[in-house]
């Protein structure tokens, strides 16, 4: 039996700079099929949860969503019973981006992409996928999860990793400013409604959810709408305070009060004060451990 290529798809926002990678992967990797070039970061993620590619090579920089926002969301809803495919990330030179993919051992090329750099890659990928088909033709099965409920630790091991780079500062949702302090968080939400402008205070705040160009803001009693977006949201306020529990809600901690996970794994949360029940991204699972 012919064994399978193995096919890419690649997320660049600059179209000379996408054909050159394609065509320095044909050099460096013949056997490599790339089944998509994309211009941004939702059409990355939805592309290749469609494709299911055995590799991505990720841009940081694109419009709308960056290519590590893309890698979550991709990551959040790959299905349990397939390897996530091997990642690859491709950013300008940048101090913040090079600390933190060394910190999380996560493969990245440097633009102007240099052909030594592309062959050590392709060589760890096809290592990384080799071992993924030794594995296969052992079993006769990919490595599971430990039940339907559970992604693989393979799985866990990358949201790990996406978790750390879009906190790294300058790389993902994170300032690289320093951080708000006790002094410079946000007390007040001024929301405008008509003529008026409600002053709500931050503590009475349940949940913030982004909803196209606006964040609703939901306390106990009604809702008010604002354009500040999530990401400067998060910035202001006390992250132990709001909990990020998926890339469009941030939760105020002690609202939360039971976490139910689903049959097909998925948790939701009951909040003290709101009807909703909010869903929880794969990617911020972890939070929710029992003690």
């Amino acid at each position: 039996m012919t064994e399978r290529a193995p096919r890419a798809l690649i997320a660049e926002d600059e179209p000379l700079l996408a054909a050159a990678l394609q065509q320095d992967l044909a050099r460096a990797w013949p056997e490599l099929q790339v089944v998509a070039v994309v211009g941004d970061g939702r059409s990355a993620a939805q592309q290749a949860l469609a494709l299911r590619p055995d590799v991505l090579f990720f841009d940081i920089r694109m419009p709308g969503q960056s290519g590590i926002e893309a890698a979550a969301e991709l990551a959040d809803a790959w299905p349990d019973d397939l390897p996530f495919p091997a990642l690859v990330f491709a950013t300008a030179y940048d101090q913040y981006a090079v600390q933190a993919f060394e910190a999380q051992a996560v493969d990245y090329l440097l633009k102007p992409i240099q052909a030594d750099r592309l062959a050590r890659t392709v060589a760890k990928v096809q290592g990384l996928l080799a071992q993924r088909a030794s594995a296969v033709a052992t079993t006769g099965a990919p490595p599971a999860a430990p039940s339907a409920a559970l992604p693989s630790p393979e799985l866990e091991a990358t949201m790990a990793q996406l978790r750390a780079l879009l906190g790294a500062p300058g790389v993902g949702t994170a300032p690289a400013a320093a951080p708000a302090t006790a002094a410079t968080r946000l007390s007040v939400i001024q929301a405008s409604h008509g003529t008026q402008i409600h002053m709500v205070p931050v503590a009475d705040v349940v949940y913030f959810e982004a909803a196209d160009k606006y964040v609703r803001v939901l306390t106990a009693e009604r809702e008010y709408l604002i354009r500040t977006a999530l990401k400067e949201l998060i910035e202001q306020l006390d992250p132990q305070e709001f909990w990020q529990v998926h890339r469009s809600t941030l939760v105020r901690a002690t609202a939360i009060a039971t976490v139910t996970r689903d049959e097909a794994g998925k948790q939701h949360l009951s909040l003290r004060g709101r009807p909703e029940r909010l869903p929880v991204s794969r990617l911020y699972a972890h939070l929710f451990k029992a003690m």
